[in-house]
């Protein structure tokens, strides 16, 4: 084990997005059986250099339902890794989202291929 990872210090970056990444495919939009990052809906990963994440997202609709629960299960998600000092989520609607930000997998899974 490296002297960084032993002093509890972050994770590289690169090693930290792609943690931040297995979290956000844990959290759903109840509503649709697809995770929020084969949805599309993640626009941004910032990492700061001391593990300080802003996650910039969007919503499938601006009148979107859950658009106060789903930014809480991405921070709750996120702030669980290990070496993360805070996370929050700044939705925007620029640009808007469409069915062609999904991946191939999410269109699968929804039936749009």
């Amino acid at each position: 084990m490296s002297e960084e990872k032993k002093n509890n210090t972050p994770l590289d970056k690169k090693e930290l997005e792609e943690t931040i990444i297995q979290a956000l495919k844990s959290v759903y939009d109840p509503e649709i059986p697809v995770d929020v990052y084969e949805l599309g809906l993640i626009y941004e990963i910032n990492i700061d250099d001391e593990a300080n994440v802003e996650i910039v997202m969007t919503l499938t609709s601006p009148s979107c339902p859950e658009a106060e629960i789903i930014p809480v299960k991405i921070e709750n998600a996120i702030n669980s890794i290990w070496g993360v000092k805070s996370a929050k989520t700044t939705i925007t609607f620029d640009p808007p989202w469409t069915k062609d930000m999904m991946s191939e997998e999410a269109r699968l899974e929804l039936g749009f291929m």
